[in-house]
């Protein structure tokens, strides 16, 4: 064989591999949530068993410290799909430095609107704590620092005219950890920021009396943030709780960045939707993931491969 045709063989040959390679690369989607005993988490597990259906897809669900972090992890190229909390996402995008964002995150991009977070603050009953000013005096935990739930946190408390320095403990720790503090009598109360029917709330109220600490609206319509509206937490979510707890409300986001293929997205964002019920067996608070309202009140701008499926169900003109 002559030279010159060996070398167009093995050229042709390297060709053909290289491209098989190419095909063959997966589809790494590392989908970025919360504590392993939040909501966020066993959403997360649940959308990547339907995201393993994506060609080559190779899908993983890592547990965070939350919104502040994911999208700050997004914004590295370190994820491909995370949740977070509306007003985070809003901080992320402007950069707000007491938010935890030293420049603003312009990588990142919206998937949908979900389902609102609901503050959820828990006291044990023996701590006689009842009401915002209560807590004045006592041990809190708050999540952990920086986190959607802190900021919240300090958002709310804001409010209700009272700082951190009026507590006389301040912890910024997990929802688990928290919990398991108020067991031990180690804790008076916590600040959790989820859907409802949290687990970590449904462990402590199975295991003794506690009280839901009310946020009234007059105290919602103190907070300069458009993301936090008043709602209810429904009477009997949780063991004990027999009438409606008024608080705060704000809508989580999934969230992922520029540099996610449009076709990538699309199929995510597809696959969700056409999976709901699913997703609403992982937890309950997946339930109120509404197609209609997806594209809706969005502080940063959608994928383009998000914005093709709403397009393509007439959810956006």
């Amino acid at each position: 064989m002559k030279l010159s045709k060996r070398f167009t063989l093995l050229a042709a040959a390297a060709a053909f591999s290289a491209s098989t390679a190419a095909v063959a690369a997966p589809t790494f989607i590392n989908i970025l949530t919360g504590g392993t005993s939040g909501v966020y988490y066993p959403i997360g597990v649940a959308l990547s068993q339907q995201y393993n259906k994506i060609d080559g897809a190779k899908t993983s669900v890592q547990a965070t410290k939350a919104s502040v972090e994911n999208l700050t992890l997004l914004q590295a190229g370190r994820g491909e799909l995370a949740f977070a909390l509306g007003d985070s996402v809003a901080d992320a995008w402007n950069g707000v430095e007491d938010a935890g964002f030293k420049v603003p995150l312009k990588k990142l991009r919206a998937v949908a609107g979900t389902y609102p977070n609901y503050i959820q603050i828990v006291a044990s009953r023996d701590s006689g704590i009842k009401t915002l000013e209560d807590l004045k005096g006592k041990r809190i935990s708050v999540g952990a620092p920086k986190s959607g739930t802190e900021l919240n946190a300090r958002a709310i408390f804001k409010a209700a005219g009272l700082t951190y320095k009026d507590m006389g403990t301040v912890e910024f720790l997990p929802y688990a950890e928290s919990v398991e503090l108020i067991k031990n009598r180690q804790l008076d109360a916590t600040l959790q920021s989820s859907g409802l029917g949290m687990a970590a709330i449904r462990d402590l109220a199975s295991t003794m009396p506690i009280t839901f600490v009310s946020i009234p609206e007059d105290v919602v319509a103190k907070i300069d943030n458009a993301a936090y509206l008043s709602a209810n937490i429904p009477a009997d979510t949780y063991d004990g709780q027999s009438a409606d707890v008024p608080t705060v409300a704000i809508n989580n986001i999934l969230v992922t960045h520029e540099g996610v293929s449009d076709e990538v997205v699309y199929q995510m964002t597809k696959l969700m939707f056409d999976n709901l019920e699913r997703l609403g067996t992982a937890h309950s608070a997946a339930k109120d993931i509404k197609l209609d309202q997806a594209a809706e009140n969005l502080p940063i701008p959608l994928h383009p491969g998000a914005e093709r499926f709403y397009k393509e169900v007439g959810v956006i003109k």
